[in-house]
């Protein structure tokens, strides 16, 4: 899954793009309202985390943005806790709403619960065959056995159970599960599929679609 961070007090942005990053999101960051609007142009997010005291561009003039062109879902930070705060930032587009200082599980059970929304309807816990993989609780096992994936193969095995038996091509696999600063002729997707089928085990999970991507049939 792929978050855009919008926050301008630089020690902040990054405290929260490693921490989702631990989790297994793909995070890019902006540190302003014009730079988001430019990213959101150019790359789908699923989720976007959005500081509402910005310069330049404000937050309310990027959600609404958002908003208006369904881009992706919003959660709004704010150093105001206020219940009108509140109300108004949700009035205006956001689909979430967290004071600062905030618990930063409290952030990634938000952005979660987001994501599986902006999704469509999918079931919490994803199989095929003997694999199970638990978005939620971040676990994947094959007939029991814990496959202790790393977070990019994780994201991979979750992009292709959620496509159930559809073709996923190798750019949308570098589109969300990577992030902005992967190279886009980088052999990311090939290896940690490679990666990722040696932890599988036998018989073998994944097809590779010659000329279009991979997929779990």
């Amino acid at each position: 899954m792929r978050i855009l961070l919008v926050e301008d007090e630089q020690p902040l942005a990054r405290y929260i793009a490693v921490g989702l990053r631990k989790h297994g999101y793909a995070v890019d960051v902006a540190p302003d309202g014009r730079t988001a609007l430019d990213k959101v142009a150019l790359a789908p997010y699923d989720v976007v985390i959005l500081d509402r005291d910005l310069p330049g561009v404000p937050g309310d003039v990027v959600c609404r943005h958002l908003a208006q062109t369904g881009t992706a879902r919003v959660v709004m930070l704010t150093a105001s806790d206020a219940v009108e705060d509140r109300v108004e930032g949700l009035t205006m587009g956001a689909d979430d709403y967290l004071g600062k200082p905030f618990a930063f599980s409290e952030l990634v059970a938000r952005v979660g619960a987001l994501a599986r929304r902006s999704a469509q309807a999918r079931p919490p816990v994803l199989r095929s065959g003997d694999v199970v993989l638990d978005p939620a609780r971040r676990t994947a096992e094959r007939g029991g056995r814990a496959l202790g994936l790393t977070p990019k193969e994780f994201g991979l095995l979750e992009q292709l159970l959620t496509a159930d038996g559809a073709v996923v091509s190798a750019e949308t696999l570098l589109d969300k599960v990577w992030d902005e600063h992967a190279d886009p002729f980088t052999n990311a997707v090939r290896i940690t599929v490679g990666t990722l089928r040696r932890k599988l085990g036998s018989p073998s999970l994944i097809e590779t679609v010659t000329g279009a991507g991979y997929r779990v049939p």
